[in-house]
């Protein structure tokens, strides 16, 4: 008999500098996604400067997660259409960034977080359609705790708040 999949708290990761951008990719988002059910806090992204080049200075980090799950097998579908999502809004704008908006979408369950990425590394497993995954925050004696490749922005308070919450909300989600 094959086991029962859970289905999982889906959210994404946002980095931008444009409160326009944001509220039309949330506009997308929850086209694609459904209603959104938690927002964090917004907060520097200054962790570092790897975006810099393609989306300007004082980007801005928040996160959103949604009140519909998902089954797991779908983060690398997800991870596509906010791809899709990031490309209409760059081509809708006429300056000198490629990129307007990063949506990193992820999930969540009671023992992990997973983010999903274009990009591939030694700690990362290949889905579907060129995205991986990886663990990013695991959930042990209660409270999340990061790896060693974790972003920082990921254990920053502010995240670590919004990720307790969106469990919180997982929790009794799944309770039902």
């Amino acid at each position: 008999m094959k086991p029962a999949v859970v289905d999982v708290k889906l959210f994404c990761g946002l980095i931008y500098h444009d409160m326009e951008i944001l509220h039309q990719a949330t506009k997308y988002m929850t086209r694609a996604f459904g209603p959104i059910d938690q927002e964090s806090d917004i907060f520097p992204f200054d962790h570092t400067e790897y975006y810099k080049s393609e989306m300007g200075d004082n980007l801005i980090r928040k996160f959103i997660s949604f009140e519909e799950m998902i089954p797991p097998n779908k983060l690398a579908s997800t991870k596509c259409k906010t791809i899709e999502i990031e490309k209409k809004l760059a081509e809708q704008q006429n300056d000198s960034y490629n990129r307007k908006i990063n949506i990193d979408p992820g999930y969540l369950e009671l023992g992990k977080l997973v983010l999903a990425s274009t990009k591939n590394y030694s700690h990362r497993i290949y889905l579907d359609k060129g995205i991986y995954a990886e663990i990013t925050l695991q959930y042990e004696h209660n409270k999340f705790k990061f790896l060693r490749w974790t972003y920082p922005d990921y254990y920053d308070p502010i995240a670590l708040a919004f990720f307790e919450q969106v469990r919180n909300i997982y929790k009794q989600q799944i309770s039902k």
